[in-house]
C-alpha cells in the first residue's frame, strides 16, 4: 500500500489561449506556457496549505513542449514562483499523454523513500500556438514512427484501428456502435457544460450548439455546416477530444502528514504495452489497462465495484469504452451498451468524467494526467468543480493512456476518515 497522499490540487482553466490578430493574422497568447505552469504550481502550494519554501522536490509531466513552444528543459522553469525554490531539484518526466502521470508515480517513489517530505507534482502543454498540421504531425511521434507515423497513421487513424477491431470481435453493428459513441460524447459534453475550468464549459459550443443529448449529435449531418464528419471511420468530429492548452498541479506528501485534508493515494498500476501496434495480440481491449487497473486494485485493495467516481481517457470515444471496461466498470464489449443505458452519469453509483473528460473539459496532453487527479481530489474534499454527485465520492480512480495504447497509469483514490 502506498505512504503517500495528496494534499492540494490546482487546476488552470482549459481552453484555446492563442488566437489570430484579425488584421495581421499573427497569434495573439492569453496564457502562455509559462503562464499556465506558474499559476498551477502557485495555486496548488497555496491549496495544500504551504510556502514555496515547504517543497523540497518537483516533478514535471509535459510532452511536446519542444515542438508546441520551442522549450526544451522545461521543469527548472517551476522555480521561477519564488526565490525560496532556488536549489530545489527538479524532473521532467514524458509519457505522451499519460507524461503527469508518470511525474506523480516518481514524485510518490520519492517521497515514500524518504528523502522528500512534501513533492509539487505539475502537469502542463500549450498546444495551440502551431497549427493543425504541425499539432498532429508532433501528436503522431508519440507512435512507432517509422511504421506508423512517418507513413501518415495520425492519431485518430491509431484509435479507428481500435474501433474497428472491437466491432469486429464483438460484433456491433455499426448503428449500436454509432449510438454508443454518441451517448459517451453527450455525457462528457452534459458534464463539462457544468465545470467552470473546462474548454467546453458553461455556454461552450457544446451547450450553445445544444450537443447534451446522444440524439442531437445522432442527428447532425455527415456532411456541410456544422457536420458530425467522419475522421477516420467509425470515428467522427464528436468522437474526438479537444486540442487545448492548460495546467494542473498536486502536492504530495506523507500518508497523515495532514490531518483532515488528505486523499490516500491507495494504489497504482503503471504498464506498458509494446509500441509497435501490429505486434499486439489484439486490438478490441487494453490488456496493459487491465493490468494497470488490476496492480492499483490489488494494492489498494478494493475490487471494482468500490468505485464511485472515475476519470478516464477517452481521447477518442472508443478509448473511454475501453478503459471503463480496463477499470472492470463494464463488462468487456459491454461499456458501450451501458452508456447507451444511461449508467455512468452523477446519479449512478459510479459517475465517469464528471470534469467533462477530455471530450469536453479538453487535453492539453502533459496535463491530463494530473489533471484527472486534481478533479478528483476536490471531489473527494466536497469541493467538487462543476458536476458533482449527491455526496462526495470515497473511493475514486483514474486511467490515463499515453501514445497509441502504450503507457497505462492506474491510480485508486480513497479519501481519509
Amino acid at each position: 500500500m502506498s505512504n503517500a497522499s495528496v494534499i492540494g490540487a490546482y487546476h488552470t482553466a482549459f481552453g484555446a489561449f492563442t488566437r489570430p490578430d484579425r488584421e495581421t493574422g499573427a497569434l495573439i497568447e492569453s496564457k502562455g506556457y509559462y503562464d499556465l505552469l506558474w499559476e498551477a504550481a502557485r495555486g496548488a502550494i497555496e491549496d495544500a496549505g504551504l510556502e514555496p519554501k515547504d517543497i523540497d522536490g518537483i516533478w514535471l509531466g509535459t510532452a511536446f513542449p519542444e515542438g508546441f513552444v520551442d522549450q526544451a528543459h522545461p521543469a527548472p522553469l517551476a522555480l521561477e514562483i519564488d526565490p525560496a525554490l532556488r536549489f530545489v531539484p527538479t524532473q521532467r518526466l514524458e509519457g505522451a499523454c499519460a507524461s503527469s502521470s508518470v511525474a506523480l508515480y516518481n514524485a510518490i517513489y520519492a517521497v515514500e523513500s524518504g528523502r522528500f517530505k512534501r513533492a509539487l507534482v505539475l502537469g502542463v502543454e500549450k498546444m495551440t500556438s502551431v497549427s493543425t498540421q504541425v499539432m498532429t504531425a508532433l501528436l503522431a511521434r508519440a507512435s512507432y514512427w517509422p511504421e506508423e507515423g512517418a507513413v501518415g497513421l495520425t492519431a485518430p487513424g491509431m484509435f479507428a484501428a481500435y474501433a474497428q477491431a472491437y466491432q469486429a470481435h464483438y460484433q456491433i453493428s455499426d448503428a449500436a456502435l454509432r449510438r454508443a459513441f454518441a451517448h459517451v460524447s453527450a455525457l462528457g459534453y452534459r458534464n463539462g457544460a457544468k465545470n467552470p475550468l473546462a474548454h467546453f464549459g458553461p455556454g461552450g459550443l457544446a451547450e450553445r450548439k445544444g450537443l447534451l443529448t446522444a440524439e442531437a449529435i445522432l442527428a447532425l449531418p455527415d456532411e456541410g455546416p456544422g457536420a458530425n464528419a467522419v475522421v477516420a471511420a467509425p470515428l467522427r468530429l464528436h468522437d474526438c477530444s479537444l486540442v487545448s492548452d492548460g495546467a494542473a498541479a498536486v502536492v504530495i506528501a506523507p500518508r497523515g502528514a495532514v490531518a483532515g485534508r488528505e486523499v490516500h493515494i491507495a494504489g497504482i498500476g503503471q504498464t506498458t504495452e509494446v509500441m509497435r501496434m501490429g505486434q499486439r495480440a489484439q486490438l478490441y481491449r487494453h490488456d496493459a489497462g487491465i493490468e494497470a487497473a488490476r496492480r492499483a486494485y490489488t494494492e489498494a485493495g478494493i475490487t471494482a465495484a468500490a468505485v464511485e467516481a472515475a476519470e478516464v481517457h477517452d481521447c477518442f470515444s472508443i478509448n473511454q469504452i475501453l478503459c471503463t471496461e480496463a477499470l472492470g466498470l463494464s463488462a468487456h464489449g459491454r461499456a458501450g451498451f451501458d452508456y447507451t443505458e444511461g449508467r455512468f452519469t452523477h446519479e449512478d453509483h459510479c459517475a465517469v468524467n464528471l470534469s467533462g473528460g477530455l471530450k469536453a473539459k479538453g487535453h492539453p496532453v502533459g496535463a491530463t494526467g494530473v489533471s484527472m487527479h486534481a478533479m478528483l481530489f476536490k471531489q473527494m474534499m466536497g469541493e467538487g468543480i462543476g458536476q458533482t454527485k449527491a455526496q462526495p465520492p470515497a473511493v475514486t480512480a483514474t486511467l490515463n493512456v499515453g501514445g497509441s495504447g502504450v503507457t497505462h497509469c492506474a491510480t485508486v483514490l480513497r479519501r481519509e476518515a
